[in-house]
């Protein structure tokens, strides 16, 4: 049993289907949203929320502040976002865009934010694939992160996984020379194809010689802690951007 953020939910395929052309790795699951993750949504996002537009968005403008006084790093599926806010709240001299799809966890992250009094934090709610694309521009980020992404366990399913060559490439395009790619999962086959993909993308090298130990800034998850507790691998990879 994976101790994933994103369990598998399997669906029909046309749920998939994406007028952009690429595959999605997620579905929109009919997940309850509670009274609380509502309120804060609504709330929250007309001052921390960044909507999606098929255009380059200045992320000095969305932050209030230079990538030279605090770089940009974004994460891609922040599911509930514990994770998120403990990272922007423990590093308040960088700032920090989320990207998710779900209402449960926007709103989850957005009752953190507001909790937390946290400045250094916006969410883009929608597909991770189309905002790099269109709304970030080449070399603007310092770091990215993607946490536990779902492991599309099934071998007929691995085409939903988000890591695969072409997000690395457009990815490692948004990056600053220097820049990092950061991504932890709990599955050690996709682990494997994480390490492959990444490694044979050429804009990027590996920071270890292989799989790299956790770093101090990536918190553990309560999922993870359970994983750990029972047994269960974690495996971390950081790339740079040459």
């Amino acid at each position: 049993m994976s101790v994933s953020e994103h369990p598998e939910d399997v669906r029909p395929a046309d749920e998939f289907a994406n007028p952009h052309g690429h595959i999605r790795s997620f579905v929109l699951r009919q997940g309850r949203v509670s009274n609380a993750q509502l309120r804060y949504h609504a709330g929250m996002m007309d001052e921390i929320g960044v909507p999606y537009v098929a255009a380059p968005h200045d992320l000095a403008t969305v932050f209030g502040r230079s990538a030279e006084l605090a770089p940009k790093i974004i994460e891609i599926g922040f599911g509930m976002g514990e994770t998120s806010a403990a990272i922007a709240a423990a590093n308040p001299d960088k700032d920090y865009l989320g990207i998710e799809v779900h209402t449960p966890g926007v709103g989850s992250l957005c009752k953190l934010v507001a909790e937390g009094g946290l400045v250094n934090l916006r969410i883009v709610q929608h597909d991770a694939v189309e905002v790099l694309r269109d709304m970030i521009q080449p070399e603007a980020l310092s770091g990215a992160h993607i946490f536990f992404p779902d492991p599309w366990p099934k071998a007929r399913h691995h085409k939903r996984r988000l890591i695969q060559p072409p997000l690395v490439a457009l990815l490692a395009s948004r990056l600053t020379p220097g820049g990092y790619i950061h991504c932890a999962t709990d599955w050690e086959e996709y682990a494997q194809q994480m390490l492959d993909v990444l490694s044979a993308e050429p804009l990027l090298e590996n920071t270890a010689a292989g799989f790299a130990p956790r770093p101090d800034y990536r918190p553990l998850t309560k999922f993870e802690q359970r994983g750990l507790r029972l047994g269960h691998g974690v495996w971390d990879l950081v790339f740079r951007r040459k």
